[in-house]
Order: C-alpha cells, then structure tokens, then sequence
C-alpha cells in the first residue's frame, strides 16, 4: 500500500482528510445536539446537503442514467450509511462520551475485514484471525460490558456505546454495497442518493419531535448554526465525497485504515472542549482494539507477502 500512496497520493489524501473532518465531528455533534433534537438536526443536515447537491446530480444524470435494478442497492446505502448510521451515532454520541464513541469507531477494519472473508470470501490468516479477536475484546471493555456487570457504568453511557457500535456495523456494509455501485456510478451520484434517502426518511422522525416539543427553535444559538453548517458542509458533503471518491479508487479495507486518524483528534478536542477524561478501562480497551485492528488489517498485507501464515 505504502508504493501505492507514493504513486497515486491523492486518493489517499481525500480519505485522510474525509476522517480528520469526521474526527472533530464527534465533539461538533455532541456540542450541536444540546441545542438540536436528534432527528431534526439529522433532517436539516442531509436536507440542506441534498439541496446543495441536486444541481450537479440533475447534470450527472443526464449523462449516466440510473438502472431500475440498481435502485434498491442505491436506497440500501442510504439507509445504511446516512438512516441507520447517523440515527445510531446520534442517539448514542447524546449518552456516551466522544472518547469512547471515537475509538469504538476503529472496529470499522475489522468488521471490514470479517464481513469480506464472509461474504467476499477473501483470504485470511491466524494472525487476522487473533486480532479480530483482541479488537473485539478491546471494544467490549469500551462498551463496558464488564463494568455493566459490577455496577461501574451507567445504563445510559452502556446503551450509548452500543448504538456507537451498531452505526459502525451499518457503515461497512452500506460501503461494501457502496463499492459495488461506484463501478457504475459517480462517487456524486451514490453520496447524493444517499443523501435523498435520509432526508425521506429523516422527516417523519423530525416532524414528530417538532409536534412535540414546537419551542426547540427558540433555543438556537450561534454555536448550534455554527455546528449545523459545519455538519452539513464538512461532514457531510465534503467528507462522504471525499471518502467515496477515495474508496472508489482503493478498496473498503484501505479506505477504513485511515478510521486510525480519527481517534486522536477527537479525544484532543474532547479533553480541550468537553473537559471528558480518559479512565484506565478506556485506555486498556483502546490499546486492544488498536492492536487487533493492526493485526487483522495491516498486517494481513505482510503475512500474505512472507507466506508464512496458515490460511483460514
């Protein structure tokens, strides 16, 4: 991959810039969803985006018509990627904490990795095998399964982080679909039916939290605009586009290695911004997941170059 990055750099560089906008995304979302309600601010980021978007769809329609067979592929990522995703992610960034929400996300490769050995049949190697794993192990001392149990963590920072881990699931399939689609289409055309799609299904949800609290708009301020446009600009539109153009030119695996950029810079802003600490059952779970990610996606290239693994 290394050679690749040095040949044809500027995939890359979109899929690290698509992360480093999701990264700071975590604390803008929390932040933002203090003043908004879930729904609503889901509603009005993907309504705006679509907005902005449907010019150049209109114009890459009419040179690329889409096929009535493809249509149900194309509403499945939408549903996935923006209707699950952000619903899941929402609903539980408003209970867990950016941290964790940030470092649960790194089990996106590995899922990337199981769900390709599954169903893409992809080799794999013992090596993967065990950091899958210790990934998996590392998450569910994250989610805080074994705090549940003592009596350590709150029900409602627990069912946050297993929403978390429910977006990440709902992410890699929606891109592995998306993969297949972006053989046919623009990576524009597969974000901007995207975007459709959750604004359709955003609005009921929205409405309903409308017709029940109507006073919430009264409560904007500057820093939730601030948040809204951020979101729907930059992590919206600019960073799907980025991350499906460059995942059009790479593979799903390549694509969610660079989910490592977004940790960090998350938890900087969330310590900086949030005042949130890190506990030392986040950093023993961060420390396994990172690990099992490294084993069960970087270095399946290397085991698969020495020819030394036992192939599963």
């Amino acid at each position: 991959m290394s050679s690749q990055i040095f040949k044809k750099p500027i995939p890359y560089f979109a899929l690290i810039l698509a992360h480093l906008i999701w990264g700071a995304n975590f604390v803008v979302a929390k932040i933002t969803l203090h003043e908004f309600p879930p729904m609503s601010l889901a509603f009005l980021r993907f309504a705006l985006a679509s907005l902005f978007l449907a010019p150049f769809l209109l114009s890459e329609t009419k040179k690329v018509r889409l096929k009535k067979e493809d249509l149900p592929k194309l509403i499945a990522v939408g549903v996935l990627i923006i209707t699950l995703n952000i619903t899941f992610f929402f609903e539980g960034i408003k209970r867990t904490t950016a941290i964790d929400a940030s470092v649960l996300t790194l089990i996106l490769p590995i899922l990337s990795v199981l769900l390709g050995w599954w169903f893409l049949k992809e080799k794999i190697f013992l090596v993967n095998l065990f950091g899958v794993l210790l990934g998996f192990a590392g998450a569910v001392v994250i989610v805080g399964v074994p705090q549940f149990f003592v009596g350590t963590i709150s029900n409602e920072a627990f069912l946050g982080n297993i929403l978390i881990v429910l977006a990440s699931i709902s992410w890699v399939v929606g891109a592995l679909i998306s993969k297949k689609l972006l053989t046919k289409y623009s990576s524009l055309i597969v974000t901007a039916v995207a975007f459709l799609v959750g604004t359709v299904t955003f609005l009921i949800p929205a409405w309903m939290e409308y017709i029940s609290n109507p006073t919430w708009l009264n409560q904007i301020t500057i820093v939730g605009i601030l948040g809204l446009v951020y979101m729907t600009l930059l992590s919206s539109i600019s960073a799907y586009f980025l991350f499906e153009w460059g995942l059009s030119k790479t593979s799903v695996a390549i694509a969610d290695l660079f989910q490592y950029i977004e940790p960090p810079l998350a938890t900087f802003l969330a310590v900086s911004l949030l005042s949130e600490k890190l506990s030392p059952s986040f950093i023993i779970g961060a420390v396994f997941i990172a690990i099992g990610a490294y084993l069960g996606t970087f270095a399946k290239e290397a085991h698969h170059r020495l020819k030394k693994a036992h192939r599963m």
